[in-house]
Parts: C-alpha cells; structure tokens; sequence
C-alpha cells in the first residue's frame, strides 16, 4: 500500500509541476491569491482568449489541485488552493533554499561585525 501512496504523492506532484509550466495558468493562480473568482471574471481578464481556452487551464489547475471549483447557482466560483505547492516547497524548494539561506546569513553577521 505504501508503494501505491508514493506513486499517487507523484503523480499529483507531476500534475502540479505541468500546471505551473504554462505562463497563463499562472497568472490564473496570482488572480485567485486575491481571492475567489468566478469563471466569467477570470475569462474576462483574459480578453484575447476565448472561455473554451480559459477553461481549459482552468482544468488542468483544477487537476492539480491548484484551484477548487464551487458552483452557487449560475456561477462557478473557483478558489485557490495552496496545499499542492506547499507541498513541493517542502519537498523540493526548502530543502534546497536552505544552505543559501544560511550563508546570507552568516555574511551579513560578518558584514555587520565588521568581520
């Protein structure tokens, strides 16, 4: 059972990786770090692109799960979703970042001390 929850963690990371590629999906994510949108808003931003194509983004964010999808009546509210990139910080970013970190650090102690 373990070897099935590591390959599905992949899979999902992946499909996170694959949402982020795309310059557009993007900036659908920095729309919602405001917060909710509707589907029509968020094709409205995106003026030269038609809905079909928002949509499709939309999709691949949505699989990801990177965006939530909500309908209240007529519309379709979609909300941000930061787990999924959470989750590759901590397994790819941080542990990465982290000896750089260190070292500015200790040069701006040594800057600072005079040192």
């Amino acid at each position: 059972m373990l070897c099935f929850y590591n390959m599905s963690r992949r899979d999902s990371q992946s499909a996170v990786f694959k949402a982020l590629a795309d310059d557009r999906r993007r900036e659908i994510l920095d729309l919602l770090k405001d917060g909710p949108k509707t589907t029509g808003e968020l094709c409205a931003h995106f003026a030269r692109v038609d809905r079909c194509t928002v949509m499709q983004h939309l999709g691949v964010l949505e699989a990801a799960d990177l965006v939530i999808a909500k309908r209240s009546g007529r519309q379709r509210w979609n909300y941000l979703n930061v787990a999924p990139m959470q989750e590759i910080y901590d397994r790819w970013i941080s542990q990465y970042a982290r000896p750089s970190v260190e070292l500015l650090t200790r040069l701006k102690r040594d800057v600072e001390s005079g040192g």
